[in-house]
């Protein structure tokens, strides 16, 4: 069986979740998770568990959010913040920020204008760089 494309699979996850299609993003990076090898696997897991807290935080449901940012964070700390391609500067900061927001106890959704996006500097740059694929 041959590996899904990491290319298409990946900018597609941005795509969605820049298009704030979080749970998209998560399925569409999910499917190269699950054939990742060496640390591309944690790298990946991170980015999926970013998106899933932004899609709890989207449908209103927080109780499982500040979990999921901190087990990304931590997971997403060993790489470099531009890594594959992708600059999570924005993202690692808005997970940070949102993280302590739920802890506050939030009295009112999060606006659509504070939801992160990935940034791609250069889209031919995008590829699994010295992490196995």
């Amino acid at each position: 069986m041959t590996k899904p494309d990491f290319r298409s699979h990946f900018l597609e996850g941005i795509d969605h979740f820049n298009s704030r299609r979080f749970w998209e993003a998560h399925e569409a990076w999910e499917t190269l998770w699950l054939e990742a090898e060496s640390d591309l696997d944690q790298y990946l897991q991170g980015l999926i568990q970013i998106a899933a807290a932004y899609h709890h935080i989207q449908r209103g449901t927080y109780r499982g959010a500040p979990r999921l940012f901190a087990a990304a964070l931590k997971r997403l700390e060993p790489f470099p913040l531009l890594c594959c391609g992708l600059d999570r500067t924005e993202v690692d900061a808005a997970a940070r920020r949102h993280w302590k927001w739920l802890e506050s106890g939030p009295e009112s959704p999060l606006d659509a204008s504070e939801y992160p996006r990935l940034s791609v500097p250069d889209t031919s740059a995008v590829a699994p760089t010295s992490l196995q694929w």
